[in-house]
């Protein structure tokens, strides 16, 4: 079941490292405005972008799995379709590195199977929550 008490959601957001797949290169977008609220907030963001060379000052990557530094959270800002994959993608990196303990879905991302099946690898999931308005309420 996915992360919903404030207790839990608070211990997600005591993460340093931020993986942002999706992370958007257009200001005005809720995937470049979160992950840039992050970075102000002290959150090294790491954006996932297969069609920018950098985004927020830092530079970007094709895919989760490209990343070599740990990541704490995998924050996702991609269509609920494809949530199965990306979840596979952070177990797998979860399994190969013991890094990727959470991954987050935006508001309005939800899949309840992949979310099933990641918690039963051991992953924890905040499901259609912004990680943005939880900070701002839980840490300001």
């Amino acid at each position: 079941m996915p992360l919903t008490t404030d207790a839990d959601v608070r211990r997600v957001l005591d993460a340093e490292t931020v993986a942002v797949v999706g992370c958007s290169t257009t200001p005005g977008k809720p995937a470049h405005d979160v992950p840039a609220y992050l970075q102000r907030h002290g959150y090294r963001v790491i954006p996932i972008n297969p069609f920018a060379d950098a985004v927020l000052g830092e530079p970007a990557y094709g895919e989760l799995a490209a990343v070599e530094s740990p990541v704490d959270v995998v924050d996702v800002f991609r269509p609920s379709e494809e949530v199965p994959t990306i979840l596979d993608a952070v177990r797998t990196r979860h399994a190969d590195r013991g890094d990727a303990e959470t991954a987050w879905l935006q508001l309005g991302i939800r899949h309840d199977d992949a979310v099933a099946a990641a918690e039963a690898d051991g992953l924890d999931v905040v499901e259609d929550r912004c990680m943005k308005i939880e900070h701002e309420r839980l840490i300001g």
